[in-house]
């Protein structure tokens, strides 16, 4: 394998939204209370919404800076590289990290698009205008400037299931086969997923072939103490999807919605042959006073069925993938969050891939990716401009060097210390 020759589609990045992001696309009633970007004299920027100032601008958008560096910030788009909000940036940084296609979740709506759920009860014509206008700049303003490169993703009006089956049908129209939401509704305060409360919401992603994005920490991650660090925080991080994971399985979504695709976003691959494991011991030894009853299939056939995984680096996951469905398994490289391998992802893919036949790279790297996304970069790029090295040949020169901004002094390392800071993503 030449890491050249790969070509790389990532299912989930994140933007760090632009501060003019709003503009004209809010009706004009309530074009004065769209989100807006505050600059405050200590040099920090903040957005402000619904009387509240939302911290952490640039939650973890970390790229291009020195690891001791790493942390909640930055706070302020000068500390950021201009392509985690520029999309015209992104792109160059996309081509000199050899990535052809991104999905980019949402970053100060949280990453559900949370944010104007908690204030619809009082104003629910506002929060469904920012709803929308957020999906309009998304669609037309960021993905629309590059649509051989970039996957839209849509939010929904979650505090309301019939609105969000129209908003699924309205951005389907539009060329959205993508929307996020949580992998733990309750823990938002909003019903289970073995209600039917949901059910207008499924049948529209279904009815528009629409994969739910079930991004981790999109339901809550509950760390076992506030003096938990972060070091154990983020170990356990990708594997706070299990119990996500498990109730999508278990729920009656699959057996009612036999068509539904949701990819378990960020949660890595390792732990999912366990955890299919565990599912059939459970089904086989228990089902009979459980009342569970999959219709003459094993809960692991009704994962590989619907559950799309996803992963950024991951040698034990790529080591056993005989135990996972090869054509619902994707790579991403988590773009510009502290976890991501830019700008050397088709190095650090070439050496966990290696012994990996070409057909099952090929679907890993891109294919999958673009069947169920339904993305098409080849409709308007040769294979061959599509490919690491041809896209890093576009961009030669694009400066990729490290730059410091100082090391604050309040940096966080427990959990504890993240919170009061408020800069959860939870949801």
């Amino acid at each position: 394998m030449n890491k050249d020759d790969l070509i790389l589609v990532s299912v989930d990045d994140h933007t760090i939204e632009p501060p003019d992001m709003f503009e004209g696309r809010v009706p004009a009633k309530f074009a004065e209370e769209a989100p807006r970007v505050v600059h405050s004299a200590d040099g920090t920027d903040a957005w402000v919404y619904d009387g509240k100032v939302l911290p952490s601008v640039g939650l973890s958008a970390t790229v291009g800076r020195p690891p001791e560096e790493y942390g909640v910030e930055p706070t302020s788009f000068a500390e950021m590289r201009p392509g985690t909000y520029d999309v015209h940036e992104r792109i160059k940084d996309m081509s000199a990290n050899g990535v052809l296609g991104s999905l980019c979740f949402p970053s100060f709506v949280r990453f559900t698009g949370f944010l104007f759920a908690e204030s619809a009860e009082k104003d629910p014509a506002k929060a469904l205008a920012m709803v929308r206008a957020y999906n309009d700049w998304h669609i037309e303003a960021w993905c629309g400037a590059y649509p051989d490169r970039l996957i839209p993703l849509a939010i929904t009006p979650m505090w309301d299931p019939q609105l969000m089956a129209e908003e699924v049908r309205r951005v389907s129209a539009m060329g959205v086969h993508a929307v996020t939401f949580s992998a733990n509704p309750h823990n938002l305060g909003l019903p289970s997923l073995f209600t039917d409360h949901w059910d207008p919401f499924w049948a529209a992603c279904e009815d528009t072939e629409t994969v739910v994005c079930v991004h981790l920490g999109s339901g809550g991650i509950k760390p076992t103490s506030p003096e938990t660090s972060m070091s154990a925080h983020l170990t356990g991080i990708q594997v706070s999807l299990y119990t996500g994971a498990a109730d999508y399985l278990w729920s009656p979504i699959f057996r009612k919605f036999k068509k539904l695709k949701v990819a378990l976003s960020e949660g890595g691959i390792g732990w999912i042959p366990y955890l299919l494991e565990r599912a059939d011991f459970v089904y086989k030894r228990h089902s009979a006073w459980t009342g569970d009853d999959f219709g003459g299939k094993l809960p692991s056939e009704i994962f590989h069925e619907h559950m799309i995984t996803c992963f950024i680096e991951d040698k034990f996951g790529v080591a056993n993938l005989d135990y996972l469905n090869r054509d619902m398994v994707t790579w991403e490289c988590d773009y510009p969050h502290s976890d991501c391998t830019w700008p050397e992802s088709p190095e650090v893919t070439a050496d966990y891939l290696g012994g990996v036949s070409d057909k099952d790279i090929a679907k890993i790297t891109h294919l999958n990716a673009m069947r169920l996304f339904k993305f098409d970069p080849f409709g308007s790029r040769s294979p061959e401009s599509c490919t690491v090295g041809a896209l890093r040949d576009e961009v030669r020169g694009h400066d990729i060097s490290v730059k410091s901004f100082g090391v604050k002094e309040n940096k966080v390392t427990t959990v504890g210390e993240r919170d009061k800071m408020g800069v959860s993503s939870a949801g």
